[in-house]
């Protein structure tokens, strides 16, 4: 019975340890994500950003990110590398026309980071408008990871 005891502790001990490196290469890549879209945000505001991807017809919301190929070919990488990560951080700026304000810039940033493996990834996205000199920005987590 102690045997079986000690067992039992042995594998909750493994599945504990194997949660929290899980979360913390969650919380590296969502850092390393959100360190990129801050400077992409700031590039694009400052009118400094390269890389830009032409928008879809107005009014529609830019759906490129969503094609990995896409991220992997026209994202930016503003940091040379993040400490521990796999990879550095990636951004991918998208102009968005938007039917209702056509003096406004609208712009879809999309963050990519990576933690200790390429399967720990956080996505983020920034949807930014530019309106003379106001600027509103509306951030959200990408739930699940394009393909």
């Amino acid at each position: 019975m102690l045997l079986t005891t000690s067992a039992a502790w042995f594998e909750a001990s493994l599945a504990a340890a194997r949660s929290a490196v899980n979360v913390r290469d969650y919380l590296q890549a969502f850092h390393a994500a959100d360190s990129a879209l801050t400077l992409c945000t700031r590039s694009v505001i400052g009118s400094t950003a390269t890389g830009v991807i032409a928008s879809p017809p107005a009014g529609r919301e830019p759906t490129q990110w969503k094609l990995e190929s896409v991220f992997e070919g026209a994202a930016i990488s503003p940091i040379a590398q993040w400490p521990g990560s796999l990879r550095a951080p990636q951004c991918l700026i998208e102009e968005w026309r938007l039917a209702g304000r056509k003096d406004a810039r609208a712009y879809l940033l999309t963050a990519r980071g990576f933690g200790n493996n390429t399967e720990s990834q956080a996505w983020l996205q920034m949807q930014l408008l530019i309106d003379g000199d106001r600027i509103e920005r509306h951030w959200r987590r990408v739930a699940a990871r394009p393909f």
